[in-house]
């Protein structure tokens, strides 16, 4: 019996452990490694090499598309993305013949995603194939999700509702399952969203994730200043101060501080 060697990744720990008891009850299984974040996750690939990621296609910093865009056709594995229902990518895995998992993961849905990896694995084409699955998939999420941007965020304030423009935002800092979003004239704002799913929606090219709880406004950014270990702190037109986190930090250097 050949046993198929499974990586996952997803960022919220609760989710890992659900899988992992999952997977336990498939004999022929052997899970040999874990990410909390998309950037784990292709150095877990790299390392491990393994016949199957499990990726949480939501996740901070690198989603799951985006992690396995930066492999290489030789590191690619087989991939089933995990997603809470999202109607682009279901449409665009579906029409791509890219296998995924709805939230919450069910163990015969499981069972059958474990199967068919097996059956990929069989061909010898088999990462060629599934490179240009992923690629193609990921092409036509990013297009039909892409003009999707929220303009305005509603916030309930007792009886009324105030409708935030996003462009007036300067940072949104997670707080358990609340959101504190700030504006650039420092008014402040609550609402019971979770970061992750938000962050989706809002426009890559104007916001950026500077930790794993904050994201920021690239156009109220107005100094950034090293600080020990490898980080930054980011200081705002507001006068708001966020620091970045270390994964972070090194994806600002290349995205922002050369030139």
């Amino acid at each position: 019996m050949t046993v198929l060697r499974v990586v996952i990744a997803d960022d919220e720990r609760p989710a890992r452990e659900f899988l992992k008891s999952l997977l336990r009850d498939f004999a022929d299984v052997e899970i040999v490694g874990e990410a909390e974040n998309g950037a784990d996750a292709v150095e877990m690939i790299k390392e491990t090499r393994p016949d199957l990621a499990l990726l949480d296609l939501q996740m901070p910093e690198m989603s799951g598309i985006e992690a396995v865009k930066t492999l290489r056709k030789s590191q690619m594995p087989v991939v089933a993305f995990i997603t809470a229902f999202d109607n682009y990518a279901v449409q665009a895995f579906e029409l791509n013949a890219v296998d995924y998992l709805l939230k919450p993961v069910e163990k015969q849905r499981l069972g059958e995603t474990l199967r068919r990896a097996a059956e990929r694995l069989e061909h010898a084409d088999w990462r060629e194939t599934e490179t240009e699955k992923i690629r193609n998939a990921a092409s036509t999420y990013e297009e039909s999700s892409g003009s999707e941007y929220l303009e305005r965020i509603p916030v309930r304030q007792r009886d009324t509702i105030v409708l935030v423009a996003v462009d007036e935002i300067a940072s949104i800092v997670a707080d358990g399952e609340l959101l504190h979003i700030t504006t650039v004239d420092n008014k402040k704002y609550t609402i019971n969203y979770r970061l992750k799913d938000l962050e989706l929606r809002l426009d890559e090219r104007k916001f950026v994730r500077l930790s794993r709880g904050a994201v920021a406004n690239l156009d109220m950014i107005s100094r950034i200043a090293p600080m020990p270990g490898g980080t930054y702190q980011i200081i705002l037109k507001n006068g708001q101060e966020i620091t970045s986190s270390r994964l972070q930090s090194k994806i600002l250097r290349t995205k922002l501080l050369k030139l």
